[in-house]
Order: C-alpha cells, then sequence, then structure tokens
C-alpha cells in the first residue's frame, strides 16, 4: 500500500473533559466482558455470565452502552443480542434467544440508529434499531440449506459498514483451514423487487482467503481491515485492501502475523493504531501499518470480540 494511503490521526478532541480511551474485550471461555486501558494496565471485569460464547462487541460512548451478541449453542436457534450500561449495570437482552441463530460481529451505525450483525449458521446478515425492534434480514446466503448451514462457506461471520456510500461488507469464512474464506460487497438496502435470498447486487470482493473473521473501516482513507484464521502465510494475520477495489484486482497487504486463531480487531485512528485479540487468550496493539506489534496481556482466556471507545 502507497505511504500516501495510510491512514492519519484525525477526530481530535474539542473542549470539555478530555476523554479515556477504553478496550472492551469478550473471553468467550469465561463468559465475561472485560475493560483495560490501551497499555493494557487497569483491566476490570464489567460482565460476568454472558453468552454462552459472547462474540461481537461495540460501544456506544455518547450513550453510554455496551452491546455484545451471544452464539449460544452452534446446533440450535438460541442466539441473542444483550446491551448494557458501561460499567455493566442495567443489562437487558434486545434480541431474545432465537431471535437470531449464532450471532458473530456486531456492528453500530450510530446515524441511522441501526446495530448490523452476522449470524454464521443462520447464514444470514441481519440489522435492528438499537432497542432491539424491526429485526430484519437483509443477505440470505443459504440458497434454501435449513439452518443451522451445514456448508461453512455459506457461513457468514464479520461485518462492518460505509453508510457514506451505502454499502454492507461482510466475510463467509469456509471450512477451517480450507483456504476458500471469502469477503463481500453489496448495497444496504435490497434492491427494490429483490429478497434477502436472491438479490442481485452482491460482489465478491476478495476470495480464496484462509478463514476471514472481523471486518473495521477506516472510512477517511477508503480502507478495509480484517483478521484472518487458517494456515501460514495468509492465515492467521491482519489484512488491508481499498475499500473500492475491483474484485479480483487487488492483493490484500498483510500488516501482522503469527497470531494465534485471531479473532477481533478495533482501530484507534487518532492514535494510529489497531487492537487484537486471539482464542489463545492474547491481547495485542500495533500501528495501523502493522508495525511496533505489542502483546498487552495474554492468557486471558477465549478471547472473540474486542472495542475501542473514547468514554466522556
Amino acid at each position: 500500500m502507497p505511504p500516501s494511503t495510510i491512514p492519519k490521526a484525525k477526530r481530535a478532541t474539542s473542549g470539555g473533559n478530555t476523554p479515556v480511551g477504553l478496550l472492551y474485550f469478550l473471553d468467550a471461555s469465561g463468559r465475561r466482558i472485560l475493560s483495560v486501558k490501551p497499555d493494557g494496565s487497569d483491566r476490570k471485569v464489567i460482565v460476568t455470565a454472558v453468552g454462552p460464547i459472547p462474540d461481537g462487541i461495540v460501544v456506544d460512548a455518547e450513550s453510554g452502552h455496551i452491546y455484545w451478541t451471544n452464539m449460544g449453542n452452534p446446533i440450535k436457534n438460541d442466539g441473542s443480542v444483550e446491551r448494557a450500561d458501561l460499567d455493566g449495570k442495567n443489562r437487558i437482552t434486545i434480541i431474545p434467544e432465537g431471535g437470531t441463530f449464532t450471532p458473530k460481529q456486531l456492528h453500530l451505525e450510530k446515524k441511522s440508529g441501526k446495530l448490523y450483525w452476522c449470524d454464521r449458521e443462520g447464514m444470514r446478515v441481519m440489522r435492528c434499531n438499537l432497542d432491539g425492534s424491526n429485526v430484519e434480514t437483509l443477505v440470505d446466503s443459504s440458497k434454501g440449506d435449513a439452518r443451522p448451514g451445514p456448508d461453512e462457506t455459506k457461513w457468514c461471520v464479520g461485518i462492518t459498514i460505509d453508510p457514506e456510500r451505502g454499502k454492507i461488507y461482510w466475510t463467509q469464512k469456509g471450512p477451517t483451514k480450507g483456504g476458500s474464506g471469502r469477503i463481500f460487497r453489496a448495497n444496504i438496502e435490497i434492491p427494490r423487487g429483490e429478497t434477502a435470498t436472491n438479490r442481485s447486487d452482491i460482489e465478491v470482493l476478495f476470495d480464496q482467503l484462509p478463514e476471514p473473521i472481523d471486518l473495521e473501516v477506516d472510512l477517511e482513507n477508503r480502507v478495509l481491515y480484517w483478521t484472518d484464521r487458517g494456515d501460514s502465510p495468509r492465515g492467521n494475520t491482519v489484512n488491508r485492501a481499498s475499500m473500492d477495489a475491483i474484485p479480483g484486482e487487488v492483493t490484500p497487504e498483510i500488516l501482522v502475523t503469527h497470531l494465534m486463531e485471531g479473532i477481533g480487531i478495533a482501530l484507534d485512528f487518532k492514535g494510529n493504531r489497531m487492537f487484537l485479540t486471539d482464542l489463545a487468550g492474547d491481547l495485542y496493539s500495533a500501528r495501523l501499518d502493522g508495525s511496533a506489534k505489542k502483546l498487552l496481556l495474554g492468557v486471558q482466556g477465549n478471547l472473540t470480540g474486542i472495542a475501542y471507545a473514547e468514554i466522556p
């Protein structure tokens, strides 16, 4: 990637109290939500007895809320989405068990007041209002398969949104170590006269990836970031590529290697850094170009989703 496209600092704070940067992350094995400062200090357990298998997390600092997904049992229709205050209090379920099959990464689009997520064994891309109302299926990749989906190439996992251009991006990871993962792009809104199952605007942006998992986006520089599990040299990495790539004409850039089943990614543009989690229980930081990789915490359980927020 040319130096001119490397993300730069932005969104300076104006007036008032200086916000405090915090990381919120999920330990699936311990069924808990934790927070730490960006240097790994001041570790706190915020919420316990989450899940089973919490996976995706987002923070709405302005409204003071954490949202997260619970995968539940992958062979049962018992996934859910919950919300709590930033200190873990006032916990409520906004999508009850069975409202989604196995929800994975979660994305908050504050302007439209929507939560987006991928439903893995449900083979869907979904969204709802911030209170859990108006649940919609935007993409159904099942092609008639019953849920839970038996074909891993149809499993939807990571998701991010480009609200400015009205696009959704999502991953379908494929089989373990299969090398058949893909990243897709489509319009947020289903074309008129079409449905989630037959919409004609879906593009395969990248294919033959190891196992693409979570997605994040830098809208200012038009760059897509993602974690990838699977075999080296391309697996267990962090990658980036242009959001506006012509399918088949761009090779993703590998930024970080040697993760142990990489899952979560969160970006801090002002600090020019990313934060990463893996199933081995590691929490890392690195610059947005992948340099200066640093282990912040290790052996924290089976870590899944992570979010960075500046708390007023």
